[in-house]
């Protein structure tokens, strides 16, 4: 009795003087037709997997196969535990170590690790068998690329993390995610020694070592390393706060903000700092208060002698040198150096106090005015300041010194 493989040869055997061969110069006999080199010319796929029912054109295709059954990963790089059914997939992953991308768009001069990738990406280019998102403009070259997207309409999170409740819209994302509970950081720099959890933290921190910023503000001329980071920038001139807060009623226009936030309803502070007792909501928070124990001040300013915790100290400083104030108001020609002393001023135009006396209660609309009213409560005998309460919405941390606000950008960072 014949069985599906070798019906399927013998049906191939008897009508291959019937096939026109005349654009393929091989030569074939049976021994080769057996090997699968009839398959690309008709479609035929002789090779059944006798697990799953699939069929292939190529006996080393159903080898390769059979090990998704078997569990057999041969392919191993040497350096990390990582094993690979296929050697192609063992190549691709070594890319990720050495950044090597050998497929470059000639259109945009985009670079990809894998090959599929490369042609999913010149379909934007040809216009072929693109598809158009519904809901948006955007369009995709696989129905698969635009079921994940569609999930950012949706607000679908089928991933779910089996350690704790944390649900992701993609199998990607639960991937990386999962790391953050293992501690694994498959993702090693070439340039230096550090290691990172997922590839997107692999190239923000390579721009480090290029010093490569290739997406420029149109409104102050700041540049990024990445597209992400212009879009979120570019919140703070268009006033876009899309990630709202389910607790209350602020808003903000990064992500990574909300979630900073919601630290306050939950209370958590995760960044401990390992030379006292205190915890930090955030972990730049954390990073600036580690150098109030060492004295660093790495960050020096180029015009005068004045000497900063962190980088974008320093920048908002260097405003006052080069006289920039990027931050308009929307509602007046006034315009600011930085974001702060914008969100200040428009409690003028809506009437808001958002600064609080922690020892009267009493509201105030911008900081210095609070500043003043503190002295009221200063014990001159002893000099001692009181601490106040700022409100939430424009600080990580309640409460700060009173003898210094340090303000970055859209934080506040206290002086400890």
């Amino acid at each position: 009795m014949q069985t599906d493989n070798e019906e399927k040869q013998s049906n191939v055997a008897h009508s291959i003087f019937s096939l026109d061969f005349s654009q393929c110069e091989e030569a074939l006999s049976e021994s080769i037709l057996f090997n699968g080199s009839l398959g690309p010319h008709n479609g035929v796929k002789p090779y059944r997997c006798n697990q799953c029912d699939k069929d292939f054109t190529q006996s080393s295709s159903l080898k390769a196969h059979l090990r998704i059954h078997t569990g057999e990963r041969p392919y191993q790089r040497s350096q990390c535990d990582k094993a690979f059914f296929q050697n192609v997939h063992l190549t691709n992953h070594l890319r990720i170590h050495t950044g090597e991308r050998p497929y470059k768009c000639i259109q945009c001069d985009k670079c990809f690790k894998e090959i599929s990738n490369y042609k999913r990406h010149m379909r934007i280019h040809t216009g072929g068998g693109l598809i158009r998102c519904g809901q948006c403009d955007k369009v995709f070259s696989q129905n698969s690329d635009l079921a994940k997207h569609m999930r950012t309409h949706t607000g679908e999170k089928p991933y779910k993390c089996c350690q704790c409740d944390r649900a992701f819209s993609q199998s990607t994302g639960l991937k990386s995610h999962m790391r953050a509970h293992s501690g694994e950081k498959p993702h090693q720099c070439s340039q230096c020694d550090k290691a990172f959890s997922d590839t997107s933290a692999l190239k923000r921190h390579m721009s480090i070592h290029t010093g490569e910023k290739p997406y420029v503000c149109s409104q102050c001329n700041r540049a990024f390393s990445h597209n992400n980071d212009l879009i979120g920038h570019m919140r703070i001139h268009t006033g876009e706060r899309p990630y709202k807060c389910s607790q209350c009623d602020k808003d903000f226009s990064r992500s990574g903000s909300l979630k900073t936030h919601m630290r306050i309803h939950t209370g958590e502070r995760p960044y401990q700092c390992t030379s006292c007792d205190k915890a930090f909501s955030d972990n730049s928070a954390l990073k600036k208060h580690t150098k109030s124990h060492t004295g660093e001040r790495p960050y020096q300013c180029s015009q005068c002698d004045k000497a900063f915790y962190v980088n974008s100290e320093l920048k908002t400083h260097m405003r006052i040198h080069t006289g920039e104030k990027p931050y308009k108001c929307t509602e007046c020609d006034k315009s600011f150096s930085h974001s702060s002393s914008l969100k200040s001023h428009m409690t003028a135009h809506t009437g808001e106090k958002l600064y609080q006396c922690s020892m009267c209660n009493k509201d105030f609309s911008e900081n210095s005015n609070l500043m003043r009213h503190l002295k009221t409560h200063i014990n001159m005998e002893s000099l001692s300041v009181p601490k106040v309460e700022v409100k939430e919405e424009l600080i990580c941390t309640n409460v700060i010194e009173t003898d210094e606000l340090l303000m970055s950008e859209d934080k506040c960072f206290i002086n400890e």
